[in-house]
């Protein structure tokens, strides 16, 4: 993809530089440090979210260099010496990278990004990282969110338009396909990354003819094969419907095709879907499909079809290519390691703030199943040599209130992330935006319904492991 080529090395906060710049100086820039992504909450008060954005992650790190332009404007700011400046110019990424998975349900707290290398370098990728994470896994949260409402009937993304800039809606297209959409408007997500593009006309394609009927008929004759009608342009009742069932018979029919299905677009489209299947039932047409639009979301879907609207399929726009009800997904980037002459040093965050008191070290995470039915019971975060022995009774407990235990018994322990990169070097496949969704798919059920429902839903376990709270509680007792 063109836009994946472009130089992206100085998107980043200024202080990313002057904190570069200031280690380069003090003699720091060989420090090996280790920087977390996480975040601390779920969008839309959720059970879950789901990870996005990891191959763009690895593009950019993969174009990481300062090209002469970059030094040309850094030089001119007049506060960088030449040493870094021709530091920078040998920039190489050197950095090793873990990751969760694209596809994988994630939960606050958890390090779903690793990134374990020179400080300067470690630090230089924050903005990046979270810019891309946070966006493509809020749109990918969303879309999963009204994909489950619509209880298995298909939800198209129709938010381009509505997108903040160009790449949001690209890359939200894609984000929302693994959160399980059937497709996009957006074109060119289509031609990149190969997510069906999906629609049919604007209300302009009717107003463009003399009459609606004639609209109709001439997209009938076009696309004989796909020829879905959007029918609100006047009046739904008394022309839309009426106009569509006259073309399907005077210009479908004499080709011996089928209508795949009409589009209804404003008014109330529970009370007008249900006229509407009576009318094209009637007519002979039970085969012709209902498809809804116009500002729609999880709450509006579960609404329309908790009153029997026969609505077949669904064209989300706005309120998933913005999240617009949770617009900030709110992950964040903290060093929680200094490895100094090959000793590990832990490093803490404290705050007043319970929720942005960090976990410090070099860590790990896993997954453990129930064996028996393959539901993921609790996440664990451990110390990164830690191993999880599953073939003996695992004893987990909450964190914050240690008298909550819970001993677990036949399950299986996995590690829930890749490494990316090692040295710098890309040692992971990245797999096909069809694998990934499919691998949500597949995690997904691996979900308790309990964690999976809108309100009020059961807050997973994610604890730490006893070493790590061991090191945590030392840190905070010695603060």
């Amino acid at each position: 993809m063109s836009y994946d080529k472009i130089n992206l090395t100085t998107l980043t906060d200024f202080y990313e530089l002057t904190m570069a710049g200031g280690y380069f100086e003090e003699g720091m820039k060989d420090i090996i440090a280790t920087f977390d992504m996480f975040y601390r909450r779920n969008p839309d008060q959720g059970g879950f979210a789901v990870m996005a954005g990891l191959e763009q992650v690895i593009n950019y790190l993969q174009n990481l260099k300062f090209t002469n332009e970059d030094i040309a404007f850094l030089q001119s700011k007049g506060i960088f010496s030449e040493e870094f400046l021709n530091y920078l110019r040998e920039f190489k990424f050197t950095c090793d990278v873990w990751a969760v998975e694209e596809g994988t349900p994630i939960f606050p707290g958890e390090p779903i990004v690793t990134v374990r290398g020179p400080i300067i370098q470690a630090q230089l990728v924050e903005t990046m990282i979270l810019l891309t994470i946070n966006h493509q896994s809020l749109i990918a949260t969303k879309a999963s969110r009204i994909v489950r409402a619509a209880g298995g009937k298909a939800i198209m993304e129709f938010g381009s338009r509505r997108a903040h800039s160009y790449d949001g809606a690209v890359y939200g297209a894609r984000a929302a396909y693994i959160g399980g959409v059937a497709g996009t408007a957006c074109t060119i997500s289509d031609r990149d990354f190969g997510i069906p593009a999906l629609g049919t006309m604007a209300h302009s394609w009717m107003q463009s003819f003399d009459s609606e009927y004639e609209a109709f008929c001439a997209y009938a004759r076009r696309y004989p094969n796909s020829c879905t009608l959007l029918v609100d342009t006047y009046n739904v009742i008394k022309s839309g419907i009426p106009n569509s069932i006259k073309a399907f018979n005077e210009a479908l029919k004499p080709l011996g095709c089928r209508p795949k299905g009409i589009r209804i677009d404003s008014g109330d489209i529970t009370y007008l879907s249900k006229k509407a299947r009576k009318m094209l039932d009637e007519a002979g047409y039970p085969d012709c499909q209902i498809c809804a639009s116009n500002s729609l979301d999880e709450y509006i879907i579960k609404d329309m079809l908790r009153q029997g609207a026969p609505i077949d399929s669904f064209g989300v726009g706005e309120r998933l290519i913005t999240a617009s009800s949770e617009p900030v997904f709110g992950g964040v980037y903290k060093v929680v390691s200094i490895n100094k002459n090959g000793v590990e040093i832990p490093k803490i965050k404290i705050s007043e703030n319970v929720a942005k008191i960090t976990n410090p070290c070099f860590k790990d995470l896993y997954r453990l199943y129930d064996r028996e039915s393959g539901k993921a019971m609790a996440d664990v975060i451990t110390l990164f040599d830690e191993e999880i022995d599953d073939t003996k009774p695992y004893m987990i407990f909450d964190p914050e209130h240690t008298w909550k235990k819970k001993t677990l018994e036949n399950f299986q322990a996995v590690r829930l992330r890749k490494k990316i990169f090692e040295n710098g070097k890309l040692i992971y496949n990245c797999p096909t935006i069809k694998e990934i969704r499919q691998r949500y798919v597949n995690q997904l059920e691996t979900l308790w319904d309990e964690i999976r429902r809108f309100e009020n839903p059961h807050t997973y376990y994610v604890d730490l492991s006893l070493p790590l709270w061991e090191t945590k509680n030392k840190l905070l007792n010695n603060s």
